[in-house]
């Protein structure tokens, strides 16, 4: 029987239904093989902004839907609401964080347009099917993400640095991982970044920007992918009046099968 303690075999709507509920849990292997998203959704006048930066930023910032104003719902999960099926957002004033809550219905304007980005958890299927370790997964943490020394290009009044997510990979398992995630860049494609962080201005492994600090096996290397979580790092930077996020590592779950977003 599908239980909680077993969230990798729950069905997407299954583990948005406890979400609603109030569970509160990165996401990461739950509902194996379907779709993860992350989530910005800001006032309509800033969403051609965000739609920009999206279109010149399409690695970090792979757009797989875009609402109309003021609806909270997607095409990726019919039915679903995008308000209240998360597990946790952030909110945003002014390019700071202002509170994290588990339903943003209270704070949803009828002008919110709602950005879903594709999200490295979608992959890490294919790479847990070719027998690829999932070091976080393993030890029960979230991904490691950090803000880089790479600025996006800017797009309107939207600027900032990338963020990446990192998994520490057996040195024998790399090219297959490249290999695997090149053909899916919908959800960000092959890693940015292969060995020494400091090459990204990452100082120290063990203190990520967002997410839980993830112990390397002997022999792992770590690989830094292009990651959904640039968007806050823009909103941090350029300070628009209002957003909505997911908090990093609490993606919505889609319908959509992770096969879908290969190309290769």
């Amino acid at each position: 029987m599908t239980t909680f303690d077993d969230p990798a075999t729950l069905s997407p709507a299954e583990a948005r239904a406890l979400f609603r509920a109030g569970t509160a849990r990165p996401t990461t292997g739950w509902a194996n093989g379907f779709t993860q998203t992350n989530l910005i959704a800001v006032p309509e006048d800033w969403a051609y902004d965000v739609l920009l930066f999206c279109q010149r930023n399409p690695q970090p910032c792979p757009v797989l839907d875009v609402s109309d104003p003021g609806d909270p719902s997607t095409r990726l999960a019919p039915g679903a609401d995008l308000r209240t099926d998360l597990p946790r957002y952030r909110v945003w004033q002014n390019g700071a964080l202002a509170g994290e809550l588990a339903d943003a219905t209270g704070l949803w304007r009828s002008d919110m347009v709602t950005f879903s980005i594709g999200c490295s958890f979608t992959f890490e299927s294919a790479l847990a099917a070719d027998g690829i370790p999932l070091r976080h997964v393993e030890q029960g943490r979230n991904v490691a993400m950090y803000v880089t020394n790479r600025e996006c290009v800017p797009a309107g009044r939207l600027h900032g640095p990338m963020v990446v997510s990192m998994r520490q990979i057996p040195e024998d398992r790399v090219d297959d991982a490249v290999r695997i995630t090149r053909g899916m860049p919908a959800v960000h494609g092959a890693p940015v970044h292969i060995g020494d962080p400091a090459a990204l201005g990452i100082t120290d492994l063990g203190k990520p920007d967002f997410g839980d600090p993830v112990d390397a096996a002997p022999g792992d290397v770590p690989v830094f992918w292009a990651c959904g979580v640039t968007p806050q790092a823009a909103l941090m930077a350029s300070r628009p009046p209002f957003a909505i996020t997911h908090a990093p590592g609490y993606m919505f779950v889609t319908d959509k099968l992770d096969s879908e977003f290969r190309v290769a």
